[in-house]
């Protein structure tokens, strides 16, 4: 009998110990790791970590918790209503092609199995994994293809939405999609839209890597930036172009106008207030920057002829008559998605140091422009 209780006991201690070993738990304290991003925060424990996106969508109401585990790990009971996701994950769907250049930083673009019209995406890199058709078209954001989803079954489904509308995503979720949200594009600041790439990292298992990508972009960024502030002169600016006969260009706390400002330049709508779009006359742009050095960001204009073939009192603009007229847009990839527009905010170094090449080209002598392009 003695020899039965003494199994027990030891049967008893060896659960236990087993127990100990895959239980995570939250007695270490944890600090969130990220800087610069407002929208969401990491913070890591033994085993797990804790991802909570704050802003997933402008004006966003709810906060969204995550729980990243590693195999075997069991998640203490405080958390267990959150969606919990087995790391490093193997399959993946993302849903904006801002994502495609964190998965291929992180050397995990083969991941990758599904995404909404796929002919949106620029990169050389996964066009050939599309072209191989190992990358699913999923239809349109709005309506997800969820046959095709049942079919290719992802870890996760990483969601992002433009107005809370969520109701596809919510469908998923109902027959048994795990979707994390991604907010990066609500970010304020290049950096903060930049730190994203630490998001995809904590999916992966993947943290110190990502932490090295993001540092290397914050020193260049950082870099160029105390060059810019160095430059003896600030060029005056205007931005956006005209469409339906309203031009539209960055209001002040906007994400373009930011870089204007990084870049030691003069934006001429810089005290406007918000983060979107103004939208004005000709005659009231023209009025007000006729005089200005540049023109960024013309729309769809590809050249200095096609400017005046629109409209022939654009000359009246002094940086149309001088060319000093730059755009983003003449850049595009195999399928005509405009590179800027996918890579732009996982590369704010690179955005930034084409601004202070068009504006102080005498601090970046040698550098030669990635994104933007002077118009002939």
């Amino acid at each position: 009998m003695r020899h039965y209780f003494l199994l027990v006991v030891l049967f008893l201690g060896f659960i236990q110990c087993k127990e100990s070993e895959s239980s995570a738990n939250l007695n270490t304290s944890a600090q969130n790791s990220i800087q610069h991003a407002e929208g969401f925060s990491i913070e890591k424990y033994d085993g797990f970590s804790v991802v909570k996106v704050s802003n997933a969508y402008p004006e966003a109401k709810n906060d969204y918790t995550y729980i990243l585990h590693k195999k075997g790990v069991q998640i203490p009971d405080s958390l267990q209503q959150f969606t919990a996701i087995e790391i490093p994950i193997k399959k993946v769907i993302v849903t904006s092609t801002t994502h495609i250049p964190a998965l291929e930083s992180l050397g995990v673009e083969n991941t990758l199995i599904g995404f909404p019209t796929t002919q949106y995406i620029s990169s050389e890199k996964t066009r050939a994994l599309i072209d191989a058709g190992k990358v699913r078209d999923l239809g349109s954001n709005q309506g997800l293809n969820t046959e095709v989803i049942l079919d290719i079954q992802p870890d996760v489904i990483v969601g992002f939405s433009v107005d809370g509308d969520l109701k596809t995503y919510k469908n998923l979720e109902k027959i048994g999609q795990k979707i994390i949200f991604n907010g990066d594009w609500t970010e304020k600041t290049p950096l903060g839209k930049a730190e994203w790439i630490k998001f995809f990292g904590a999916l992966y298992d993947l943290d110190e890597k990502a932490t090295e990508i993001f540092n290397s972009i914050e020193k260049e960024y950082n870099s160029v930036l105390a060059l810019a502030k160095n430059a003896k002169t600030q060029p005056t600016i205007f931005a956006g172009a005209i469409y339906e006969d309203q031009w539209f260009l960055p209001q002040g706390d906007s994400w373009a106008a930011y870089f204007l400002k990084e870049a030691n330049g003069n934006y001429l709508w810089k005290d406007s207030k918000g983060t979107g779009s103004l939208a004005l006359s000709f005659e009231s742009v023209l009025d007000k920057a006729k005089d200005a050095d540049f023109w960024i960001g013309p729309g769809q204009f590809g050249s200095i002829q096609q400017i005046l073939d629109n409209n022939p009192n654009y000359i009246h603009f002094k940086a149309v008559a001088n060319k000093n007229v730059y755009s983003f847009s003449t850049k595009k990839g195999k399928t005509g998605g405009v590179i800027y527009y996918e890579l732009a905010q996982n590369r704010p170094d690179l955005v930034l140091k084409d601004i202070v090449k068009i504006l102080h080209p005498e601090v970046l002598p040698d550098y030669e422009l990635f994104f933007f392009e002077k118009l002939k």
